[in-house]
């Protein structure tokens, strides 16, 4: 039975956590090229549709943090989502020879609509790469967003935004500091075994 994070619809003007993995748990990135392909096609197929706010690519699945445009069909960005991801697909699976669906076939989404949730939302799709023993810090991971979004670098991140709901720069870097140092003493034990 498909549960609320398959059903829930697809809306222009809200904004959405969307992820997705690999069949069986299999890795979809196979090599940093594909990290690469996956961020230019999301560029290609979904920047005029939508805002991305935050995102963390992992070897078996991936985050994505977006607000729908406003003027937009209802059905518009799932089919640019489909388009965007079937791109992708066709691209590894030519180069690996092989064939079939490299995702799950619908992707899982919660609308978010608290600013609280968004603001953790945003910690916990950058942090991604640490929770999941990828690297040990995530903030020298070069495909989730938190180094693009302290940078002043050209992006296609909605940065300012994003940075807007910590206060400033600082208030961002400071949220990330804060959770993550309190997720590293929460896992401390003080027990001898």
């Amino acid at each position: 039975m498909p549960t609320k994070k398959i059903k829930t619809p697809v809306i222009p003007g809200n904004t959405y956590h969307i992820y997705n993995r690999g069949n069986n748990y299999q890795n979809v990135f196979l090599m940093d090229e594909d990290y690469h392909l996956f961020l230019n096609k999301i560029k290609l197929y979904l920047t005029d549709y939508c805002a991305i706010f935050a995102f963390a690519l992992l070897p078996n699945h991936y985050h994505l943090l977006l607000r729908l445009n406003d003027e937009m069909e209802e059905t518009k960005f799932s089919l640019q989502f489909t388009k965007f991801i079937l791109s992708y697909t066709n691209k590894v699976n030519f180069r690996e020879r092989r064939n079939g669906s490299l995702f799950l076939s619908n992707f899982r989404r919660i609308k978010i609509d608290d600013e609280n949730y968004l603001r953790r939302l945003v910690y916990y799709i950058n942090h991604n790469p640490t929770k999941h023993g990828v690297v040990e810090d995530y903030r020298s991971y070069d495909f989730c967003s938190y180094k693009i979004l302290i940078s002043e670098k050209p992006t296609s991140l909605s940065r300012d935004e994003v940075i807007s709901w910590f206060g400033e720069r600082k208030d961002f870097i400071d949220y990330h500091n804060y959770l993550h140092d309190q997720e590293s003493y929460h896992n401390l034990t003080f027990e001898n075994d």
